[in-house]
């Protein structure tokens, strides 16, 4: 198996520019804990924090997928002058850039629209790992296909 191209580790530094909050349709996808932390943080109830700031959808048509909303803007719902939760939020959004896809090739990584790829601080080759694992251990919210 060879090696990824990662293996001497990405420089990558949040910038907090939300380019990856705003203003483009797309998928905020939670876990069971994503969602309860972010009730807990708002103070409200899982039920009352999934029917007012979540959505099911089926992107990929293997099943309904618990999604944070947008608003009319395609903002998240949760930014207003920045990220509301950021403390808290969600996995998706703590493990950006390293997500899969997006290091599949130096071309896929290359191509991200963020001001804070291939600036700043060298992540390892292990904690990117540590990243995708950390996905991969806490699974989004599907409901039945």
């Amino acid at each position: 198996m060879s090696k990824p191209f990662y293996e001497r580790g990405l420089r990558f530094s949040c910038t907090r520019c939300s380019v990856c909050c705003r203003r483009d349709p797309g998928y905020v996808f939670l876990s069971r804990n994503d969602a309860r932390l972010l009730a807990s943080q708002l103070e409200i109830g899982y039920s009352v924090f999934v029917e007012s700031y979540c959505r099911w959808v089926d992107p990929d048509g293997e099943g309904k997928t618990l999604s944070l909303r947008e608003k009319a803007n395609y903002d998240c719902i949760l930014w207003d002058g920045g990220c509301t939760v950021y403390q808290n939020r969600p996995l998706q959004c703590r493990t950006f850039p390293f997500w899969a896809e997006n290091l599949a090739s130096p071309e896929n990584w290359n191509r991200l629209d963020c001001p804070g790829i291939n600036r700043g601080k060298t992540h390892t080759a292990a904690y990117i790992a540590l990243r995708l694992e950390a996905r991969g251990a806490d699974p989004v919210l599907r409901s039945e296909p």
